[in-house]
């Protein structure tokens, strides 16, 4: 049987050639993952070595400049720890945000991995952290070096000015050389500035005081043993560790998030072999029912049922082992495409060998193989029971519409119960209620699959007069074979209507949270600008001062970031500046007056002053960061602001609480609105600061709207695939079932049906099947992202339903248009039978 089984597979090569392809996709699509992040979490592991290779002692503190209470390492202890037993070398580390200017005047990098830290030359005059391949490092105020890729995107080279901005106002340097790293900010596609010791101490925390020290061990000391030596000399609040134990906990951190990624895309690889599922049962099956006579003949000369399923599965088997080879092939080469990408697009992966591990290996080919078998079984089942008498006819018998009524009733109740599931879950709202809607959405999608081959023939019914009317005979022609076999149909149908039911639902609930954050912005905002950190750091209090001060400013008041401890527990606060903020943000008055601001009182969004039983005129005790108690009276309620804290404060008020003030943002009102002069004295009231961003309304509604859209393309990015495996399906159905009517075409041919019109009914046929699928999976798509939306509805402020009907008629002609392609070879082949010979093919 199974020399039987691979003289079945060659011999009909070409018939299996697309469940190949399906196959070899989707094993690549897994292996391709598998060893992407085996790949990435081996080099960032290795990297973690390497970095802590040289350290025995790693001492951390948390101190921040302007924060006088957290103790850090001072130069003192540092040479403490420098004279112990066993040390060869302590290092103090400083660090924080730095960014420096590209020839445009642009930030290079991206912001939050922007950094700046300090040049520690040991006795040797060199840091051992830093390999310089021009110039040297900075060692007097007034000097900087650069990583060798800021340098490069800067075209910066050694003796020439650089402008470097930090949490203050821009200052210009002088590049004393360019070295290279495997800092993990600049492998993120940030930068690194070093500065001198004293420069950097100054920036970023005290003179004279490390957040960070890094101790070297001397030969054959341990570093356990340092260890214990060092914590004793450490202030309270300190933590320290072995370089070793550093590394582990790094490497765990990328194992952690790569297990994440490996989990996204893993799913998004069973989307795509579950579509490949139907393509390779419908395979099967047109092989099985052509093949009848041959089955019929096995069995009428001794072969048992169990054979026969046997020599299919084996077929299968072969197939799968084929694709499966291919398959894995592909994903390697797709890995390593991956990684060289990641480094056009500025991600840098550290340097390591692909790593092609044995489960990557034996997933990919046990997906592979298993998958094609699990689809082949119930075609294999089928074949099993063909009786030898069925040798004695031409043509096995078609299953009637009578012989799927189990499987519709089954269908309708699964249908049935998701729906109402779906429905449930969506009041419903909590979490409770998202696992209810999520296995809900399991069943509908399992019943409606179930149902494709019932439904196709109503809904292609309603295209038929439509169909003949505008093609004539072939139109009709192509709607009669469309419908001759519901359950190839839907099962050729399933596949596109389950990528479409994602990439749908997807896009409803995308557009519609899009929608939101979208009103969200214009109904809350009145400012013309706002004004941040790249790094998402705090602005400095003089970038605020040189704002209020530009040309043009009718209103500023600045984001400041508070905590109240108050009533039953913290709330938030957002110091603002008073008769400004009303003038930047659309605030509802529900009670009382935001001019009581100006008097020192608080407004307090109605909904947190309900949870905390207070009203207008109440006098209310909190206390602020600085454990200093103060009482604060309700001056105002208003309806809450999704830009502001819970409670507003005036500035005034905070200052004394804080050394430094958080402020995340300022909100710019400007004489005359938004325009090109206006954001020019925005700007260079900066300094012309890279470092700090400047945005418009529309920049602003695009920050909080846009990862939406990137979230929505790289959906349809990963679910393309799916959708490519549905296409295959198209063309094999096609293939298949014009091998299997050669006789029937050729009469056509004999009775005076031109090859034009005979590709044209076979194009139209693709067509209908690809639309009807579409059909199920648009309205499937639709009613689920109806329901996920609605059970996030209570979060989400503005929230209502938007279908975005300009995408879904796309997702339409898109699917026609895949049709008309699928066709494209059985079409030609098609018109191209030879009308006497296929008259004589049985």
């Amino acid at each position: 049987m199974f020399r039987t089984a691979v003289r079945n597979v060659l011999a009909h090569k070409a018939r299996l050639l697309m469940t190949v392809l399906a196959v070899m996709l989707g094993v690549a699509f897994v292996s391709g993952t598998l060893v992407f992040t085996d790949t990435l979490g081996n080099a960032f592991r290795n990297q973690s070595a390497k970095n802590y290779d040289e350290v025995a002692v790693a001492v951390t503190t948390w101190a921040e400049r302007g924060d006088e209470e957290t103790p850090a390492v001072d130069e003192a202890t540092r040479k403490k720890i420098e004279d112990l037993d066993g040390v060869a070398e302590a290092t103090g580390r400083v660090s924080g945000f730095a960014g420096v200017a590209d020839p445009d005047g642009k930030l290079i990098g991206n912001g939050w991995s922007n950094t700046g830290s300090n040049y520690s030359p040991g006795t040797d005059g060199k840091d051992a952290q830093y390999t310089f391949t021009e110039g040297t490092g900075p060692v007097k105020d007034g000097q900087i070096a650069l990583d060798r890729e800021t340098a490069s995107k800067g075209e910066y080279r050694v003796g020439a000015p650089v402008r470097v901005a930090t949490n203050g106002p821009v200052k210009e340097y002088t590049l004393s050389g360019v070295f290279t790293t495997e800092d993990g900010a600049v492998n993120a596609g940030g930068s690194l500035v070093l500065f001198d010791t004293e420069v950097a101490q100054q920036l970023y925390l005290r003179p004279g005081q490390f957040s960070d020290v890094t101790v070297t061990a001397a030969a054959g000391a341990s570093d356990q043993q340092l260890l214990e030596a060092v914590k004793p000399l450490l202030p309270e609040s300190a933590e320290a560790k072995t370089g070793a134990a550093l590394a582990d906990e790094e490497a765990e951190m990328t194992e952690s998030g790569l297990k994440s990624l490996n989990s996204m895309l893993l799913a998004f690889a069973a989307i795509a072999l579950f579509v490949g599922v139907f393509l390779i049962a419908n395979t099967f099956t047109m092989l099985i029912a052509q093949r009848t006579k041959e089955l019929a003949l096995m069995r009428a000369v001794g072969a048992s049922r169990r054979q026969v399923k046997r020599a299919i599965l084996l077929e299968a088997g072969v197939v799968g082992l084929i694709a499966s080879v291919t398959g894995f092939l592909l994903g390697v080469g797709l890995a390593t495409g991956l990684r060289s990408a990641m480094g056009v697009f500025g991600g840098k992966i550290p340097a390591g060998p692909l790593v092609v591990s044995p489960t990557a290996v034996a997933s990919a080919f046990g997906v592979g193989v298993l998958i094609t078998v699990f689809a082949a079984w119930l075609p294999a089942r089928r074949a099993a029971k063909i009786p030898p008498v069925a040798a004695m006819s031409s043509v096995h018998a078609v299953a009637t519409t009578k012989s799927l009524v189990v499987r519709n009733s089954i269908g309708a109740v699964i249908t049935l119960i998701g729906s109402a599931l779906i429905v449930t879950g969506a009041a419903q709202g909590d979490e409770n209620g998202r696992w209810l809607l999520g296995g809900g959405a399991f069943l509908a999608l399992i019943g409606v699959i179930v149902l494709i081959p019932l439904l196709s023939r109503p809904v292609i019914a309603l295209a038929r007069p439509l169909l003949r009317r505008l093609f004539g005979v072939s139109g009709k022609l192509a709607a009669q074979n469309a419908v001759r076999n519901p359950r190839r149909t839907g099962a050729t149908a399933s596949a596109l209507a389950i990528g479409l039911t994602l990439v749908t639902g997807i896009s409803v609930l995308g557009v519609t949270l899009g929608q939101a954050i979208d009103k969200m912005t214009t109904d809350n905002i009145r400012a013309d600008y706002m004004v941040s950190m790249a790094s998402g750091d705090s602005l400095d209090e003089s970038a605020l001062d040189a704002l209020r001060n530009a040309d043009g400013v009718a209103a500023a008041t600045p984001q400041r970031s508070v905590w109240l401890t108050a009533g039953k527990g913290g709330v938030s606060a957002s110091g603002v500046t008073p008769g400004d903020v009303e003038k930047v943000f659309n605030l509802k008055v529900v009670s009382g007056s935001l001019s009581s601001l100006k008097d020192g009182e608080i407004a307090v969004d109605r909904k947190t002053a309900k949870s905390h039983g207070w009203k207008t005129g109440d006098s209310v005790p909190v206390t602020f960061d600085d454990e200093k108690k103060e009482t604060l009276k309700v001056g105002a309620l208003y309806e809450g602001n999704e830009f502001l804290s819970p409670v507003l404060i005036p500035e005034d008020v905070v200052a004394p609480h804080e050394s430094v003030a958080d402020i995340r943002e300022v909100w710019l009102t400007m004489d005359g609105g938004q325009s090109a002069a206006n954001e020019k004295a925005v700007i260079d009231a900066l300094g012309d600061n890279p470092a700090m961003s400047v945005m418009d309304r529309q920049g602003i509604r695009d920050m909080f709207g846009g990862f939406i859209n990137t979230a929505l393309n790289i959906m349809y990015a990963l679910l393309a695939m799916a959708l490519v495996i549905a296409v295959l399906g198209v063309v094999n159905t096609l293939a298949m079932s014009v091998f299997e009517r050669q006789q029937e075409i050729g009469m056509l041919r004999a009775i005076g049906l031109d090859r034009r019109r005979v590709k044209r009914m076979i194009r139209l046929e693709a067509v209908v099947i690809s639309l009807f699928g579409a059909v199920v999976g648009v309205g499937l798509g639709t009613f689920l992202g109806w329901a996920i939306g609605k059970s996030l509805s209570a979060s989400i402020p503005g929230y209502a339903l938007v279908i975005p009907w300009d995408r879904l008629a796309l997702f339409l002609v898109l699917a026609g248009l895949v049709g008309v392609l699928a066709s494209l070879w059985p079409a030609r082949s098609g018109a191209k039978l030879n009308m006497l010979t296929a008259i004589k093919t049985e």
